[in-house]
């Protein structure tokens, strides 16, 4: 029986490099396979489901697809080494996941479609490449392309949402850099879920495109340099003499991830109320069985989040999957004891997030063979 695992991703996928960091930094031998592998869609997706990525096939057979999934996998396996212990930062972790996997999209969506200049071979390259050499793969990338520079103004990105979004991705490039500049990974010495979840738009767009890695490079060399040392299996840190290991001691949260946090949740908290409401009154209206898709081509659309930041209104498409992780930063405070709720509380009223606690959908989302489902 072959030991590598087959990681079925491309390389500029915002979502696959979540899942590849994971397998380097574990680890865990894998083999990567673009989707356009003829044994994609022939043996994988109809055990997959939906046609997206990234999706693990194991040695034994077992297809895994998404990025959550198949680090929940290996995590419930070995122990959960990138789970912090301590309340604040179990938290904390759970919560850049989030962030990072869906609270990021405007900006990593903005810097690689509307720059084209700068990015637009680099980018037709890695399309092209990504299918098998047929006929239609000019027809077909040209497609692709046209597809995901739609889904850009889907997550609200307009040309009167852009000065703001810029402004907000600076100003949070700036605050994460003075972060690193400290410690190698969130939250010290090694990384947690949540630096998996935040490396999503960090890499594949904000790190490769040509425009905006260049601005990563110049304005914020800290934060590449955590991009790169998130795709070595070593910790990759010597420009701190010297290193430690593990988390921070004590549960210890820096006042420059706090400083962050400030920084995202001034778009994240009113995107996640608004989308909130939006799909909680699609589901007053809809009333989906119990086992119904809720995410992917197979949901049905669910509406809008409208919302202003910075004295600017974005509308941007309600996403069930931003609850569905959401979920796992609620259950892990509901988990805790009084005392360690109140610490928690604490820190997230500092960042300006204590209202993610108890938004919440009218519906559960659990995961059954392979798709995210609405449960009573």
């Amino acid at each position: 029986m072959p030991s590598t695992h087959r990681l079925y991703a491309i390389t500029h996928s915002l979502y696959s490099g979540r899942a590849r960091a994971y397998l380097i930094k574990q680890g865990i031998a894998f083999r990567e396979l673009s989707t356009g592998h003829e044994s994609f869609k022939a043996d994988v997706l109809p055990k997959a489901k939906l046609p997206t990525i990234p999706t693990l096939v194991t040695p034994t057979g077992e297809v895994i697809r998404d990025g959550a999934a198949i680090i929940e996998h290996f995590e419930a396996k070995t122990g959960r080494p990138c789970r912090p212990t301590g309340p604040r930062q179990r938290v904390l972790s759970a919560l850049f996941d989030v962030i990072g996997t869906d609270g990021l999209l405007r900006p990593a969506m903005h810097y690689r479609w509307n720059y084209k200049d700068a990015n637009l071979a680099f980018l037709k390259y890695h399309f092209l490449h990504s299918q098998r050499d047929l006929p239609q793969r000019e027809e077909k990338t040209e497609h692709m392309m046209e597809r995901m520079q739609n889904a850009a103004q889907m997550f609200g990105v307009t040309s009167q949402s852009m000065p703001i979004v810029e402004s907000l991705y600076l100003d949070f490039l700036d605050a994460l850099n003075s972060h690193f500049k400290h410690y190698p990974y969130l939250l010290g010495w090694k990384p947690c879920i949540g630096d998996f979840g935040l490396l999503g738009p960090m890499y594949a767009h904000l790190g490769r495109d040509p425009h905006p890695a260049q601005i990563m490079q110049q304005r914020a060399t800290s934060v590449y340099r955590w991009v790169e040392r998130m795709n070595r299996n070593d910790q990759d840190a010597p420009e701190f003499f010297n290193p430690s290991s593990g988390f921070l001691a004590d549960d210890e949260i820096p006042d420059t991830l706090v400083a962050v946090l400030r920084i995202l949740a001034e778009d994240f908290v009113p995107e996640t109320r608004s989308a909130a409401a939006s799909i909680n009154a699609w589901l007053a209206k809809h009333h989906p069985e119990d086992g119904a898709a809720a995410v992917g081509r197979l949901a049905h659309p669910l509406g809008n989040a409208e919302f202003t930041i910075r004295n600017q209104t974005i509308r941007a498409v309600a996403q069930p999957y931003r609850f569905y992780l959401l979920q796992r930063v609620q259950s892990v405070y509901e988990g805790l004891s009084a005392d360690e709720k109140l610490q928690v509380k604490k820190l997230l009223d500092a960042c300006g997030m204590t209202e993610i606690l108890t938004l919440t959908l009218n519906k559960t989302l659990t995961r059954i063979d392979n798709l995210e489902v609405w449960q009573s």
